[in-house]
């Protein structure tokens, strides 16, 4: 048996994931519920979250599943106007907010210029929603500057999007005889693969197919200034 409180927080939660497809901010089920604080919000989703209603996603900042329902809800109540249903209005879909954060696992420095092995860490780089689409991503930050000219510079981080697949043209994490790893331009011709840099100072890299993998393409760039 859910409480009150609990009841009124699925259903706020529902609605919103239905709307929007985005998990409402701990601030605004503390104002839908008009609770005192978000303490009390916590509470709440523990107590969904232990009984089997929500889970929690993971490496999200914020997001929540709704698994199910009450096994006693009913269906939203209805009103009869001008012998026409019309349902309840729901609340507005909210923008997607500037914390929604999904921390990628960041696996060490990629070369943009001569390939070098992609060491693997237990790092995380915390990088907004907005930034990704859909698919698994994961962090390389960037070594060298073969490909300054499409943008790419040294410190950079590339966000990938985990694919074994890539067309010509695309940049790609392509990983070299199993054991280096290099950010470039993939380009098939004469039967061989060509990674191309982004730099008139580096000469294209050639290699037959089975030495390159696709370990990703190139999703999107952090930056940190200092």
């Amino acid at each position: 048996m859910l409480t009150a409180k609990q009841r009124e927080l699925l259903q706020f939660i529902t609605v919103r994931l239905e709307d929007s497809g985005i998990s409402p901010s701990f601030e605004e089920m503390k104002e839908a519920l008009d609770l005192k604080s978000k303490s009390g919000v916590h509470r709440l989703i523990s107590a969904l979250e232990e009984r089997g209603f929500i889970r929690r996603l993971p490496n999200r900042a914020r997001a929540l599943e709704v698994i199910r329902q009450p096994e006693d809800s009913v269906a939203a109540p209805r009103v009869r106007a001008n012998d026409n249903v019309v349902p309840l209005r729901r609340p507005e879909p909210a923008r997607q907010p500037a914390n929604d954060i999904i921390e990628l696992p960041l696996h060490g420095r990629i070369a943009a210029g001569v390939p070098i092995e992609a060491l693997e860490s237990h790092s995380t780089l915390p990088v907004p929603a907005a930034l990704l689409g859909p698919g698994e991503h994961y962090a390389l930050e960037v070594s060298g500057d073969s490909m300054i000219e499409a943008g790419i510079f040294d410190g950079d981080f590339a966000l990938v999007r985990k694919t074994d697949v890539a067309r010509d043209g695309e940049i790609v994490v392509a990983l070299v005889r199993d054991e280096e790893a290099t950010l470039k331009y993939l380009r098939r011709e004469n039967g061989m693969v060509r990674l191309d840099p982004a730099n008139g100072a580096y000469e294209p890299q050639i290699y037959r197919p089975g030495e390159v993998k696709v370990q990703g393409k190139l999703a999107g760039l952090l930056r940190r200034y200092h």
